[in-house]
């Protein structure tokens, strides 16, 4: 990689495709939110608590998975190419001992744990049927952010956008025929969306091998023969990636703690949540693709020593991202009926979740510069500081959640301004880390 990488074409060279790619996963997520929505609500709430449930457990891989993708932009930016495969390896092989762990554990305590958190009956049996089902697909899944993760370390992130449209189409057919129960086969609902998620899952994973195998200089990385496991390799590259995998799966647990707050206002507060949370998602996925640009050329340019150009880096994608992003806010405050309208065919429920959608999209002013900073901090290795940096946003986030939700049971869309709050927060605190220089002689 070259200094030509600070310019905005460069830098949208290599966010469209993942861009692209968060798109079609976004459509997962979308697809079951609007095919459930048409079974019934407590189908439709059920998913919101059983999707974050399953993400907290798959963001114990994914983030192993962030670690490995920013010590393979740091030996891509070094010019050690096969010591990027090398990584690959090793993250796969810890990956899949950690699928079969988690997948056991949630059998033993998904029951219990979920009898706790969730207080309708109804809304219990469909989440527990949905993350039953849901589990096995995490080995596909793991597998595949590790392919993900040498690619979008490697800067090659135009094989993200083939995968996803196979995953996503792949998901709209298995949805269709098993939640609704087409071509002959039983009307599943939630279970059927399970099911047709981890089957896409499996989908995805054919992709990359198919194209790995036939299109990726597989000898210049050190793809063209598995390495052997290699232990000390592991435990080398722990000091970034357990840090990543600490921090996603806190602040996910933390989005999942709000819902089970929001669950205990009522099944139509989580029916309009589980809305409002999709459509963040379409917004999130775009600004998610420039927060993993960033994080990448950020570990990118200080492996080839331009520690010095990196906020020059930061703020050049930070224009791009309030440009592209603000405009999207910008359409779905003028039609959020419109807009609901997609996951929802209740006119109640789609007035209802109105003013929630409003107060949400008001809320990525402060997540564009709070994912760009924090992603920048991560992409310099200083992984452990990011962590420390992200656990004071999500103590204020939390504090603030159980005040105004737990206690004060606010309407729905004063609880959403829960999310000013942690953006907030994770902006100021990041930008202030980065301005400081701290992190200028993390070597990873």
């Amino acid at each position: 990689m070259s200094t030509g990488t600070f310019s905005y074409r460069n830098i949208w060279r290599v966010a469209f495709p993942i861009l692209i790619s968060l798109i079609m996963e976004q459509m997962i997520g979308l697809t079951d939110t609007a095919f459930l929505g048409r079974v019934g609500e407590i189908e439709l709430g059920a998913s919101a608590i059983a999707i974050i449930y399953y993400m907290v457990i798959f963001m114990v891989g994914f983030g192993f998975s962030l670690g490995a993708q920013i010590i393979i932009g740091r030996r891509n930016g070094e010019g050690r190419f096969k010591e990027t495969g090398k990584v690959f390896w090793n993250g796969l092989y810890f990956v899949l001992w950690l699928a079969g762990i988690l997948i056991l554990a949630s059998e033993l305590f998904s029951p219990y744990l979920m009898k706790l958190m969730v207080s309708s009956e109804a809304i219990y049996g469909a989440a527990l049927s949905y993350v039953r089902w849901r589990l096995p697909g995490l080995v596909f899944a793991f597998i595949t952010a590790m392919f993900r993760a040498f690619y979008v370390g490697t800067t090659q992130t135009k094989t993200l956008t083939f995968n996803s449209i196979v995953m996503v189409i792949s998901n709209i057919v298995f949805n269709w025929i098993l939640i609704f129960g087409k071509l002959g086969c039983p009307a599943l609902g939630i279970t059927g969306a399970a099911i047709g998620s981890s089957l896409a899952e499996l989908v995805s994973l054919i992709f990359f091998i198919i194209y790995t195998a036939r299109k990726c200089d597989r000898k210049k990385y050190g793809l063209d023969k598995p390495a052997s496991g290699d232990i000390a390799e592991i435990k080398g590259m722990m000091p970034v990636c357990v840090w990543t995998m600490i921090q996603n799966v806190v602040s996910i647990s933390t989005w999942f703690i709000f819902f089970i707050y929001i669950e205990h206002l009522g099944e139509r507060a989580l029916a309009i949540s589980n809305i409002t949370r999709s459509v963040s998602g379409l917004m999130w996925v775009v600004l998610q693709a420039f927060a993993s640009t960033c994080c990448t050329l950020v570990s990118n340019i200080i492996g080839e020593g331009h520690q010095d150009k990196v906020m020059s880096l930061v703020k050049r994608i930070l224009k791009l991202s309030f440009g592209i992003v603000c405009s999207i806010v910008i359409v779905f405050c003028l039609f959020p009926e419109a807009v609901a309208r997609i996951y929802t065919d209740i006119p109640d429920l789609i007035t209802a979740s109105v003013p929630a959608l409003i107060v949400m999209c008001s809320s990525y002013f402060f997540q564009i510069p709070g994912m760009i900073f924090f992603q920048a901090v991560s992409g310099t290795g200083s992984t452990k500081t990011a962590f420390r940096l992200e656990l004071v946003a999500l103590i204020i986030y939390m504090v603030y959640c159980t005040v105004v939700i737990s206690i004060m049971k606010a309407d729905i869309a004063i609880c959403w301004t829960a999310e000013h709050v942690y953006a907030g927060s994770i902006m100021l605190i990041s930008y202030f880390y980065l301005k400081s220089g701290r992190w200028r002689d993390r070597r990873i």
